[in-house]
């Protein structure tokens, strides 16, 4: 009856990935009725835009991206950035050029993790927390990460399921009996990621629902515009840049930053 133990593995794959969803969409739709901006109340800037499409490093990105056109930022196709100009207009250039350093040269890679870990990007993070439009950082599993959970344990339960299968014929337990069994904890898992694909896609680890809104409701300028350039990059992350050689300044990143 070895293979009883494995089913009891299955379930317990099956029910906690299934119970972490559920609490994540519980907590998505609270968040979503408790923000204090309704939908359209709340016109998004293109850091925000950035923090809900791809969080922190977004940010960072499109920061680098907007002084580049500006000319007030040089990034080589070697992926190092250079000051030209080395007054910031606003906090997130101000926290760029200081990640940089005082040399005013440095890689590309490290000026984005300091400048996405830098204060103006907590502070935007937490403005857009509590205007309900993003994810608060350390309260549970997003919908997105309870999803891969999911999809995760109904791959667990196949697996298991075919070790049990494969093991020795027990006298008067037939393998169709065997199957079935499993194929209850696979149902339930399948029926958690179906409901999560009709009442809560698109996934986001930092846009809350009303964030999503906003952000599908997001209005772009004619193409070739400079703010409707920079809100492409904001929304997509640098697959949206079509210069060659800006898009080759970004290509020399670390593994763990790549959109």
């Amino acid at each position: 009856m070895f293979w009883v133990l494995l089913l009891l593995l299955a379930w317990a794959f099956a029910g906690l990935a299934c119970t972490r969803l559920c609490l994540a969409a519980v907590r998505a739709a609270a968040s979503d009725a408790g923000g204090t901006a309704p939908d359209g109340a709340h016109a998004l800037t293109l850091y925000e835009a950035a923090f809900l499409s791809g969080g922190p490093a977004r940010v960072a990105d499109v920061t680098l991206v907007s002084m580049a056109r500006q000319r007030r930022l040089l990034l080589a196709h070697t992926g190092w950035a250079t000051v030209v100009d080395p007054r910031g207009r606003d906090e997130m250039e101000r926290s760029v050029i200081g990640a940089i350093g005082p040399e005013g040269q440095s890689r590309i890679a490290p000026v984005r993790a300091r400048a996405a870990g830098a204060e103006s990007v907590r502070r935007l993070a937490d403005g857009l927390v509590r205007a309900g439009l993003a994810v608060p950082d350390g309260s549970g599993a997003t919908v997105g990460a309870a999803v891969r959970q999911v999809r995760a344990a109904a791959l667990t339960v196949v697996v298991l399921g075919a070790a049990a299968l494969a093991l020795p014929v027990q006298t008067g337990t037939p393998r169709l009996l065997v199957a079935l069994w499993f194929a209850l904890p696979l149902t339930l898992s399948l029926s958690c990621l179906a409901i999560a694909r009709f009442e809560v896609h698109p996934y986001s680890r930092w846009a809350s629902p009303a964030g999503q809104r906003l952000l599908g409701a997001l209005t772009r300028g004619p193409a070739g515009d400079e703010r409707s350039f920079l809100t492409s990059v904001a929304v997509r992350g640098i697959r949206a840049i079509g210069e060659p050689e800006l898009r080759a300044a970004f290509a020399h990143r670390d593994q763990p930053w790549r959109e």
